[in-house]
């Protein structure tokens, strides 16, 4: 069994990722829709790997389960982004607290078809990319809270989604 990450990788937010590279600071919340676009598009390249199933060693997940977990983050995201967009600009909606391992044990992401999961993965990349493209300027600042009170904008979010799609990109390099 893998051991569950507890990091609180929000503060991606404030400097670069030492391990991926990415840099939230410097990047434009307008280049968010095609990043995640990039970022699936590749993961789902990876799943065509004849190892997509194989776990490189006993404490990293497989390609797949990097992948379904992108999958679901992009659901998971877009979710929180409509919450945050409904929102009356005064009080910030709470997120849902989500168990992102006790997800991946629940739904067997190991165990799921590779093909399935890449197209899972594009259409909710799709659509989260979408729904952020969608975003008017104005709504940027709209807030919202994950359960441990960590506060987000739009943009914030954004940026913070997106390391962790580019970062698992980075997990499953070959």
């Amino acid at each position: 069994m893998i051991v569950p990450d507890s990091k609180n990788w929000t503060w991606v937010l404030e400097r670069a990722c030492a391990e991926c590279g990415f840099d939230a600071e410097t990047t434009a919340f307008t280049a968010v829709p095609a990043l995640v676009l990039d970022s699936a598009t590749r993961l789902g390249a990876a799943l065509e790997r004849d190892d997509a199933r194989v776990r490189p060693d006993a404490q990293t997940w497989s390609v797949l389960e990097y992948a379904a977990h992108v999958r679901d983050v992009c659901r998971i995201f877009d979710t929180r982004l409509a919450l945050m967009l409904a929102g009356d600009g005064v009080h910030a909606p709470q997120f849902e607290n989500w168990d992102q391992d006790a997800t991946a044990l629940a739904d067997r992401y190991d165990e799921q078809d590779p093909a399935v999961v890449a197209r899972e993965l594009a259409e909710a990349a799709e659509r989260i990319a979408a729904a952020f493209a969608a975003v008017p300027a104005e709504s940027l600042e709209l807030r919202g809270a994950r359960s441990d009170g960590s506060l987000f904008t739009v943009d914030s979010l954004g940026r913070y989604f997106l390391h962790d799609l580019v970062h698992h990109v980075y997990d499953v390099r070959g």
